[in-house]
């Protein structure tokens, strides 16, 4: 309760749980408190965020409302204004949900006792990166956002690096911290124009901008490239794959499945400012997410590494996400509010369902790495039979990553295939034309993800072990699959309910665009949400029965017959023998082999009785290594001459300054 005797409201919820949350690592630095204590701590408050957070965004997308709050600052950057709409209060859900399971998982996966060195950063910079996400999602200035946003980026360098001690953790760290920064300029140019527009660094109200001219273009293109190198846009990217393998896996999970969404929130955010947007924006748009989504998932196809794998998932689906923020611009553009509503309602859906899968499957590969030592998938195999809750719930995030029903990915693609249908079949000219290019590109997307995670569930799950690491395997602590089976459950939920979040995405879409509160209906009635309910219901009964049946056949078969698995006429078949996660995805990979630059080391066979050799297959990260390095090395050599005035003599470099200063002065006169 308040003063007075009145209720906190909504608004006011969401920002006392920022204030837990950066609070929760706090007593992890008093050196009196052990670690252990410490980090039990800091579960309990960013739990209590969590539940305070979730209960005040629900009540600001029931009631449509939006609150403003006002904080004291002397900097003169106009008022240090915070509000939570709608649109804020969607993008808190995932936020808090995935940082609340993290929380949890951390002390099975890291125990405080085991890394008492490491422990006290990490829960420290955890808490503040989750606050930081929602101070940015809050703010309404340019200057307080880059603020909130500057400490995001920190924080999560800080629990990128935790195991800072392996080269390849900092090689990452730091590959992530210069292109964020990268980013992070292009966000000053962003806010720049925007000042200019406007007159002041508050946010301009919604579709209060003209969105012609080269104002206007320039604010969404430093938009795309600022937020898009945030979201892992390919082929903005190059940050992500290396930064979510070498991450601890409770850090990949909310790298993946938050920080990237708030790259996304940005490009949302930005284009509500504008009225008539261009036709062109939209198909910017499209155009990113296909070659996004189809790149990510043929760069998934070719790793060997887990974590890594799941990272080149994380792109695709942003790749998802912004195709169906283009579809959204297009029927902005053409105006058709439905097409808008579909195409952003199921972007924002995917922004939660994403949140929610890929946090399971990175704390699922978390638990198999903690039970194998190894991330390498060929080393593992056979672990369904040490591990069986894990895989179930990894099966689970698998088939909603892959978009199937009963699970909620198949809920927010299906929104976006009907938006894709609707202007293809109703819609004429070039927006129509470019539309229906995008229906089969997110089949074939869809159609990859499956054989990707067929490969990846069969050759770690199923099988034999393939290595000493394998054979070892042991199931999670309740502590870890806890928090699994939380996200298991709600992308169960919104996949057999879809329904019920319908209200939740009407409240964020309308404050994102608010002329659509009149001209368009709501999204149950335009979407065949009771039919999508029917087909999930369907096919969880139809899971079941078969379940049930081959249940019953396997309880009554006899169990005094041993025999081995038929090897294919070998007699003593062995794990090698297996496919192995190469040769699954060797003819798809080939398919893609220009874009994704295979190399592979081949043995040659030259005589009938050949020696053990071994063969060896590699996809390397083709956008930085073919593409970036060798520009950055070639400008390297070609402005070496250049590195000449910078010779560390003090007086020169006050020179330096004055004569830019005398220039800056002439020009302005």
């Amino acid at each position: 309760m308040a003063g007075g005797g009145e209720m906190i409201s909504p608004g006011a919820l969401l920002l006392c749980a920022s204030v837990l949350a950066a609070l929760s690592g706090v007593p992890s630095l008093v050196r009196r408190i052990s670690p252990t204590v410490g980090q039990k701590t800091a579960t309990v408050l960013m739990v209590l965020a969590a539940v305070t957070g979730v209960g005040g965004a629900a009540a600001t997308l029931i009631t449509g409302r939006t609150e403003t709050f006002l904080l004291s600052w002397g900097l003169p950057f106009g008022p240090a204004e915070l509000a939570v709409d709608p649109l804020s209060a969607f993008f808190a859900l995932p936020i808090l949900l995935v940082a609340a399971c993290c929380a949890l998982y951390a002390p099975g996966y890291r125990p405080a006792r085991d890394n008492p060195r490491s422990v006290r950063r990490m829960t420290f910079f955890f808490g503040i990166l989750v606050a930081a996400m929602i101070g940015v999602i809050a703010a309404r200035n340019g200057v307080l956002f880059l603020a909130f946003w500057e400490i995001m980026a920190l924080s999560a360098y800080f629990v990128l690096t935790t195991d800072h001690g392996t080269p390849a953790v900092r090689e990452a760290g730091t590959l992530y911290l210069i292109t964020t920064h990268i980013g992070t300029l292009a966000l000053f140019a962003l806010f720049s124009l925007l000042k200019g527009t406007g007159g002041s660094f508050l946010f301009p109200a919604a579709a209060s901008l003209s969105a012609g001219g080269g104002i206007g273009a320039g604010i969404f293109l430093t938009a795309l490239l600022g937020f898009g190198v945030k979201a892992g846009l390919m082929p903005l990217h190059v940050w992500l794959p290396s930064a979510h393998a070498n991450a601890p896996s409770h850090i990949s999970a909310i790298m993946s499945g938050v920080i990237l969404k708030i790259g996304i929130y940005g490009i949302v955010r930005t284009v509500s400012f504008f009225s008539g947007i261009p036709l062109w924006w939209g198909i910017v748009l499209l155009a990113a997410g296909m070659t996004s989504g189809i790149a990510g998932v043929a760069f998934a196809l070719g790793q060997h590494d887990l974590k890594r794998l799941l990272a080149y998932h994380s792109i695709e689906n942003i790749g998802i996400i912004v195709m169906g923020l283009g579809v959204a611009l297009i029927g902005a553009a053409t105006g058709v509010p439905s097409l808008t509503l579909l195409g952003m309602a199921g972007a924002l859906l995917h922004v939660l369902n994403h949140a929610t899968f890929k946090a399971l499957l990175f704390l699922g590969a978390g638990a198999v790495i903690h039970a194998t030592g190894t991330r390498e998938i060929d080393r593992m195999g056979g672990l369904a039979r040490t591990m069986p809750r894990t895989a179930l719930l990894f099966l689970t995030g698998a088939v909603a990553i892959c978009g199937l029903p009963p699970l909620n990915g198949f809920v927010s693609e299906f929104l976006i295939y009907l938006g894709i249908f609707r202007e293809t079949v109703h819609g004429g000219g070039t927006a129509a034309a470019v539309t229906s290019l995008a229906a089969p590109a997110l089949a074939l997307v869809g159609g990859l993800a499956v054989a990707c995670f067929v490969k990846v569930f069969g050759v770690v799950f199923l099988g034999l072990p393939r290595s000493g690491n394998a054979v070892g395997g042991h199931e999670a602590g309740r502590s870890m699959l806890a928090p699994m089976a939380l996200l298991g459950g709600v992308c169960a939920i919104i996949g057999l309910v879809p329904v019920a979040v319908a209200p939740l995405l009407d409240a964020a879409v309308r404050a994102w665009r608010p002329e659509l509160a009149l001209t368009a209906p709501s999204l149950a009635g335009i979407a065949p949400l009771g039919w999508l309910m029917a087909i999930a219901a369907g096919v969880l009964a139809a899971v079941a029965f078969l379940a049930a049946f081959y249940g019953r056949k396997l309880a009554a078969a006899p169990t005094t017959t041993v025999s081995s698995t038929w090897g294919c006429g070998c007699r003593a078949p062995t794990p090698r023998m297996q496919y192995t996660a190469s040769s699954f995805a060797a003819m798809l990979v080939g398919l893609f082999g220009g874009i994704l630059r295979p190399h592979g080391e081949r043995p040659e066979i030259r005589h009938p009785f050949p020696l053990p050799s071994r063969f060896r297959s590699h996809v390397p990260e083709a956008v930085l290594e073919c593409l970036y390095l060798p520009f950055l090395s070639r400008a390297n050599g070609k402005l070496a001459t250049l590195r000449r005035l910078q010779h560390g003599q003090l007086h020169l470099y006050i020179l330096y300054t004055l004569v830019t200063l005398v220039t800056l002065l002439v020009l302005g006169m």
